[in-house]
């Protein structure tokens, strides 16, 4: 089961076959996911907001701020071997939908965990500024709702990583074609996806020792 589909704009262009390339055409292609990325290819400049509008229209719990971020992906029929990468680009000797699929799939994850770092870091600063208080005043201020709060925060981040994103979950595709698990693979070490979820699950441990000591520390002074 996949949790995004993709939306095709522009002429009748076929991007099934093995060698059809898109560049040059004038296809346009949005990968929607369900957890919030978008992930446009062959999209002009001018396109894009007419294309997220089309998102917003039918999205629910749509984010006031959004974050952009660019990668290239480069069509070269003559390419020597399948695949070949440089710095904030990826050469391929064709790019179907399989290949967009499959690269909007890690840019897709790329994008979401950069908000859920937000999150997470939010969570952290919190923290950080109620222990400096009780180091300061010896005492703890943060009312049983606040805590609560942050203890669903924390939790509905790391559910959402794991479950909504399918972090660890190997694309069908990639399964399937030895070329595109190549393009999988490089494109999540590219972008770090692994050391990143290490990052944020050290964090989230870090809160949660943190909610167990204020949870105990607030039974403390709640006594009578």
């Amino acid at each position: 089961m996949t949790n995004y589909v993709v939306l095709k704009f522009g002429d009748l262009c076929v991007t099934s076959g093995l060698g059809t390339c898109i560049g040059g055409s004038n296809c346009s292609y949005m990968v929607v996911f369900q957890y919030g990325s978008i992930v446009l290819f062959n999209a002009r400049e001018h396109e894009v907001d007419a294309y997220l509008k089309i998102v917003r229209n039918h999205a629910t719990g749509v984010l006031h701020e959004m974050r952009k971020d660019e990668y290239e992906v480069i069509e070269k029929p003559n390419l020597d071997t399948w695949m070949q990468a440089g710095l904030d680009h990826i050469m391929l000797r064709f790019l179907n939908i399989d290949g967009i699929r499959t690269i909007g799939s890690v840019l897709g994850q790329s994008i979401a965990l950069d908000y859920y770092g937000r999150q997470v870091d939010g969570i952290v600063a919190e923290f950080t500024d109620i222990n400096r208080g009780m180091e300061k005043t010896g005492t703890f201020s943060m009312d049983s709702k606040k805590l609560f709060q942050l203890v669903g925060k924390a939790n509905s981040n790391l559910a959402d990583i794991i479950l909504k994103l399918g972090l660890f979950e190997r694309s069908d595709i990639a399964w399937k074609d030895a070329k595109f698990g190549q393009i999988w693979e490089y494109l999540r070490d590219e972008f770090e996806l692994t050391q990143r979820f290490a990052s944020l699950d050290f964090k989230l441990k870090f809160v949660e020792v943190n909610l167990l000591v204020s949870s105990l520390t607030a039974m403390h002074f709640n006594q009578p």
